[in-house]
Parts: structure tokens; C-alpha cells; sequence
């Protein structure tokens, strides 16, 4: 198998990304809608909002997966960043989304200031809650009724990860 890479997504990328969100687990495990019009992910991708980094996988010049990682512009949670992510249905439980995860905790750490990474993930969704808490992501709260989804209301748990040379800090 090839070497998952880990790179910046690009206004190109927008109908890789749009299939990955366009699959029925892509939508259901995201706030995402069933059917993304193509325009929707070209204008998402050329128009970014401040403080929103986009980083996309690649495995054999395959687009797999995508993460962005929404920095708060609040001037008092500008500490804090919010993640969501989609892994395509073929490539899912093969480390892509660690390696995205991994690659925008790098990416908050190391470079944008950021000590809390805020994610959520809908409860049955076990494959990802175990991801993000073998991440360092932990438990803070559940959600009930969160989104609507699949014609019924549905829980979230809601996570965190505060980089540990902040917490050694405070």
C-alpha cells in the first residue's frame, strides 16, 4: 500500500472532496447534507474563512480524505480550534485519519498557537471516537439531540485535546 501524504487542499480538490461528502457515511457522520452540488465545495474551497486551514490525504495520487481546522477569530478563544473531518468509504480504518489528525494537531501545536482542539463525533460512531481518544482527545460532554439525521435527532459527544505543554504550563 502506498505512503499516505498529507498536503494543503487546493481549489482543484473540490470534486475529490465533494465525492468523499457525497458518500451516505461521509454525510451521516458529518453535518454535511446528502447530494453537495460541486459549486457548494468550489466556492468553500476558493472563498476560505479566516482563520480555516484546509489539509487533504492522498494515497497514490488518490484524494481519501479531508480535515479542516477552524481556528476561533474570538479574541478570547483565539487559543481554540475546531476540527471536522471525512475519510473516503474505501480508505477508512487504513491511518488516514490519523495521519490528518495527526498532521492539524502538528499544525496547532507547533505553529498557529493553538492549546484546545475542539471535535465532535456522533455516539454510535466508535471507530472515530476511538481514533480521537487514542489522539489524546477526552471526553468532555454528550450532546443530546445535536442534528438531525436519517429523519431522527441524534447525540454527540463532544471531545477536546489541550496540548500537553499547555496543561504542564498551567
Amino acid at each position: 500500500m502506498s505512503p499516505i501524504t498529507i498536503r494543503h487542499c487546493e481549489p482543484d480538490d473540490a470534486d475529490a472532496v465533494r465525492r468523499i461528502y457525497a458518500e451516505s457515511e461521509g454525510y451521516g457522520n458529518t453535518l454535511q447534507l446528502p447530494f453537495p452540488p460541486l459549486h457548494l465545495w468550489q466556492q468553500r474551497l476558493q472563498q476560505s474563512a479566516v482563520g480555516v486551514h484546509r489539509l487533504v490525504a492522498e494515497r497514490g495520487g488518490e484524494l481519501i480524505g479531508e480535515l479542516s481546522l477552524a481556528v476561533c477569530q474570538h479574541p478570547r478563544r483565539r487559543h481554540v480550534a475546531e476540527i471536522g473531518m471525512g475519510v473516503a468509504a474505501a480508505a477508512r480504518r487504513t491511518g488516514v485519519g490519523q495521519a490528518l489528525l495527526g498532521a492539524a494537531i502538528e499544525l496547532s501545536d507547533q505553529w498557529l498557537q493553538v492549546r484546545r482542539v475542539e471535535i465532535s463525533a456522533f455516539v454510535e460512531n466508535a471507530a472515530a471516537i476511538a481514533l480521537y481518544r487514542k489522539m489524546g482527545f477526552v471526553e468532555e460532554g454528550r450532546a443530546r439531540d445535536y442534528a438531525f439525521r436519517d429523519g431522527r435527532y441524534c447525540d454527540v459527544l463532544l471531545m477536546a485535546r489541550v496540548s500537553p505543554g499547555a496543561v504542564e504550563a498551567a
